[in-house]
């Protein structure tokens, strides 16, 4: 236990030189690190109820009671308060500094984690959701697209056994209006895609600001990188397949047409 306030107390103050600060902004961190460390034992203890790597501990900076989420990261215990229905009810006031306190049997100091960083990335995981959504969306209007374009050859190839030629040449204006507009949707999800390097890149910036305190974004970021490309990995199989049943449609449809013009 001891050890753990030592590792505390020393990860605090290497964190901004002395040059770097004035002495009043010094002897406030190290009073801040001294009330935080005051709490271990109760941070420890909820860290090892909670079966994670370590928790996201602070003093709220609203009326200084400690407050312990536990996590596998800094971004995983942000994400897990956030999500729960305490987080959803009422928010605490973060502090512009917090600590992320590994596991006692890790042998890593606490990290340093700000306020900003967090913010950071609860937007981006919005908007990655948002993303999500979105493709889903696109997604589901694409498949009814493609059914209504299969009845509608249904339709064409009908008329065409009638022999009424003026129904067949509307019923493919019809269907190439169509086509044009699932290129249309097709142009769109491309956009979506090019949302997605977006924040891959917001990402990277993030992680350049805030590499000395919050190391483990990197992997939660990662992970949403390594969504969104699946997701484009997806759309892109999508387009391919339907493209492929699009130029067999077609082809049917002029083979019907040449017999037609055989028969007379």
């Amino acid at each position: 236990m001891v050890i753990a306030l030592l590792a505390l107390v020393l990860a605090a103050a290497g964190c901004v030189g002395p040059s770097l600060m004035t002495d009043k902004q010094a002897a406030s961190i190290r009073e801040r690190d001294r009330a935080l460390a005051r709490h271990a034992s109760a941070i420890h203890t909820a860290i090892q109820q909670s079966g994670r790597m370590g928790a996201l501990a602070f003093l709220d900076d609203r009326d200084g009671h400690l407050v312990v989420l536990p996590g596998d990261s800094p971004a995983d215990a942000w994400a897990r308060y956030s999500d729960s229905p305490e987080g959803q009810a009422s928010r605490v006031s973060l502090p512009p500094v917090m600590r992320f306190v590994h596991r006692a049997d890790v042998p890593e100091p606490p990290e340093t984690i700000t306020r900003t960083s967090l913010q950071h990335y609860a937007e981006m995981r919005a908007s990655v959701a948002a993303l999500e959504r979105d493709v889903r969306d696109a997604h589901r209007q694409i498949q009814e697209r493609l059914e209504a374009l299969q009845k509608e050859l249904a339709d064409a190839v009908a008329a065409s056994r009638k022999g009424t030629d003026a129904a067949l040449a509307a019923a493919r204006a019809d269907l190439q209006k169509s086509l044009n507009s699932f290129s249309d949707d097709l142009a769109a999800m491309r956009q979506f895609q090019l949302q997605t390097a977006q924040l891959g890149w917001l990402n990277h910036e993030m992680n350049v600001e805030n590499a000395g305190g919050i190391r483990r974004v990197t992997s939660a970021s990662q992970e949403l990188s390594a969504s969104a490309a699946r997701l484009q990995e997806a759309v892109r199989q999508l387009s391919d397949s339907l493209s492929h049943q699009l130029k067999e449609l077609t082809g049917r449809l002029e083979a019907i047409q040449a017999r037609i013009g055989a028969l007379k």
